[in-house]
Parts: structure tokens; sequence; C-alpha cells
């Protein structure tokens, strides 16, 4: 990695860090938004060196839709064991229970969808009034929107016309009762940055990253992993194929791209000479033009 490389990471990081600084000086109940994927583990290590030389006082809360890759969740629960933080989990699969969200039925369904309504349970529950999130805004031009500072309403509501201005690199952190912010101290990072930064500080990530044999299926185009839960259209079929995962998220939704790239110097390589976007591969990005902000607008990440 060149001498410029290295200067524009620490430069990013020293902007992370300022910025997740501010918000637990402004903040009283802060939370971290931990998917066990590679951008949120980026943040709890940018975290780790806000809060040096104490350990991190914040818990991580992870929105478990119950169609998780069961890698992920084995890597999230080694990974808070091992850092002695504590995991919060709002479950998708308990709100459908409950009967607080209706599950989607028939091929191409996913929990995805249903992930606003628990999130925003959970923030009304333990009032939480900072929510750190891993979002960047070159992953999707709703999320281009973003400040670092997202304020959202008592509804959990997001108005990307009615955001605050940081003039200056100050942020304005006055909430009504209710309200609460979503903070993302990455939005300045690319895809590339951010493995860049993992390359150099030697952060570990779930295997999925890398590539890897799986049954997978074909559909608009994009290939999936097959679990159980989901259902094929009788035209699709189960084929085994070398795969890893740009994203992780559901898996009824998250795409995969055909890789052999297995260390994160092959990966950094392979996104040098990538065609699509980051999320190019997500199915609940293609659902509609605005189908991400809609999704903001209702209280999703």
């Amino acid at each position: 990695m060149s001498q410029y490389q290295l200067n524009h990471l620490k430069q990013l990081e020293a902007e992370a860090i300022y910025i997740i600084r501010e918000a637990l000086s402004l903040f009283e109940r802060p939370v971290l938004l931990f998917s066990g994927g590679k951008d949120s583990i980026t943040l709890f290590h940018l975290l780790k060196k806000s809060y040096y030389p104490q350990k991190i006082g914040i818990p991580l809360l992870h929105v478990d839709t119950g169609h998780n890759f069961q890698e992920t969740i084995s890597f999230r629960d080694t990974f808070v064991q091992k850092e002695g933080v504590k995991l919060m989990v709002a479950s998708v699969e308990e709100s459908i229970d409950k009967g607080d969200v209706v599950e989607e039925k028939g091929v191409g369904a996913s929990r995805n969808f249903l992930q606003s309504a628990t999130l925003m349970k959970s923030i009304e529950e333990n009032q939480f009034d900072c929510l750190f999130g891993g979002a960047r805004r070159d992953e999707e031009k709703a999320r281009a929107k973003e400040r670092f500072f997202s304020h959202r309403n008592e509804f959990g509501e997001w108005d990307p016309k009615n955001q605050r201005p940081e003039l200056f690199g100050l942020q304005n952190g006055h909430l009504r009762r209710g309200e609460h912010f979503r903070v993302f101290p990455l939005s300045n990072w690319t895809e590339l940055d951010v493995w860049q930064y993992i390359l150099e500080e030697k952060i570990d990530l779930p295997s999925l990253y890398f590539a890897h044999e799986r049954r997978v299926f074909e559909r608009q185009k994009t290939i999936y992993a097959y679990e159980n839960y989901v259902q094929l259209s009788p035209e699709e079929e189960i084929t085994i194929k070398n795969i890893r995962f740009r994203t992780i998220g559901d898996v009824t939704c998250t795409g995969a791209v055909e890789s052999t790239a297995d260390s994160v110097e092959k990966v950094i390589e392979e996104i040098k000479m990538a065609k699509v976007t980051e999320r190019g591969t997500r199915m609940d990005d293609q659902r509609s033009e605005t189908a991400m902000e809609d999704r903001k607008k209702q209280g999703y990440f």
C-alpha cells in the first residue's frame, strides 16, 4: 500500500473517530447497529479506538430476521464473547409471532422489509437516542443524501429534504422527546477504503466475504444462496458454484458474485475491477427505483 493510500486511510479514520466522539458527548443512550458485516465490524474497530484506553461503553444491537446466514450468527456470537461487549438482539421472528408484522409468502418473499418495525420497537423500548450505523454514501443513491448525523422524528421517519446543515464540521444533536439520530461515521468511505483499512488493521471478517463453494440458484441474473426456507420458481434450479458475498444481510435478498478471491488482498484486486456496485446484487434494492429511500423513510437503517 502506498504512502498516499495510508495517509488517506488515516484521514478517514480521524474523521470517523471525531464523529463518534462528538456523538458520544451529545447523546445519553447510544447503541451500535451490528449486523456482523464488514462495515459494522470496521465501525466497532473505530469505536474501540475512540474509547481507548477505556473499553467500549455502549451495547451492540442486531436486528435478526431469523433468515441470516449461519456463518454470520456464529461469527457474531464469537465476536461479542471475545470483545466482552453486550449484545442485544431484536427478533423479526418474534415480531411475526406477536402479529406486529405480516410475513411475505411465495417466490421472492423476504423478511428484510420487516426489520424497520422490529428496530423501531427496540428503539422505543430501550429509549435509544443515537444509533451508530456503518452505512456509506457510495453504497446507494438514497444513502448519498445522508449527513453524518441523520435526524429521525418520533416515528423514526427520515426526511431527506429536512436535514440539518453540517457546516465547518459542526454537528447539531438537539432532540425533541421521542426523536433520535442515526450517526454514520463511515459516510465518506468507499467499499475499497473499507477493505484497505481491514487489510491495514488486520480485522477479522466472516468467511462469507471470501470465495467458498455453496449451493446457489440464479434469479434475475443474480446469484443467491439456497436455504430450505427459500421458495424457488419452477424454472429455477440449484447448482454449486464458487462464490463470495460483497454485502451480508438476509439470505433471501443478498446476492453473491462468482469469485476465487480467498484473501483480503485478492478481494481488493477484485473490487478494483468490479463493474457492478456493491449493492447491485441486493434484491431488496431492486424492487423499485426508490426502494432504499422508501425503507429509510419508514425507519430502515
